[in-house]
């Protein structure tokens, strides 16, 4: 007997739909603990002053450590992957606080700011297109030359000590950031992404960038 075809369609679309769910709410469920995860892990970094461990020891870990997270991100070891890196990089980030806390005058209040736009940029943004479903792929080609522009314009400011282009590039990346929430968030959505572990790496490493960002602006501003 012939299933209707209408009533398959039907079916085939609750099932899309039960993925998509599924996917999102893992999503969500993993980046809220490694942000737990990583947030004390940056306290511990922050109650034994732990050394920054410099940018090129920073960037080795943190490539090998994504590597790892996208060979082993349809298994149960990409779970293991996915805290290590959450894990070091909030290392590396109560290093980064506690220099803003000791060297900008009413440094807390920088901190708590950033902390601040962060999760409301975060949430507002999910939040729209969650409600709306809109799908943002067109942005994607330009996310991605526009962060590897950022990433080496970064590099440069560093290497050549210019303050002035290290904040464009933090700048550039407040702007990035927001639209990449804006492009995961739909494409997971809209089922372009059924891989929760791929999905909250991505997510997790926005957040973690724009706060920093947001950090960089913030404390140069109330610099004297």
């Amino acid at each position: 007997m012939q299933r209707d075809p209408i009533v398959l369609q039907q079916s085939v679309i609750r099932e899309s739909a039960l993925a998509t769910n599924k996917v999102l709410r893992n999503t969500y469920l993993l980046l809220a603990a490694t942000l737990a995860f990583s947030a004390s892990i940056a306290g511990v970094a922050m109650a034994y002053d732990l050394p920054y461990p410099g940018v090129m020891l920073t960037l080795l870990v943190y490539f090998g450590l994504l590597f790892g997270v996208h060979k082993t991100a349809n298994s149960a070891m990409g779970l293991v992957f996915v805290f290590a890196l959450t894990g070091f990089l909030g290392y590396t980030l109560g290093p980064i606080i506690s220099l803003y806390l000791k060297a900008i005058p009413n440094g807390h209040s920088v901190v708590i700011n950033a902390f601040g736009i962060t999760a409301v940029t975060f949430v507002g943004l999910s939040a729209y297109v969650v409600r709306t479903g809109r799908r943002f792929t067109f942005m994607g080609g330009f996310l991605v030359v526009g962060i590897l522009t950022a990433f080496l314009l970064g590099l440069g400011a560093i290497f050549f000590h210019m303050p002035a282009l290290s904040l464009a590039v933090s700048g550039m990346f407040v702007l990035l950031m927001a639209g990449m929430i804006l492009f995961q968030t739909g494409e997971i959505v809209n089922g372009g992404e059924t891989n929760y572990i791929l999905a909250t790496v991505t997510l997790y490493v926005t957040i973690f960038n724009l706060f920093t960002s947001l950090l960089h602006l913030l404390g140069a501003a109330r610099d004297d």
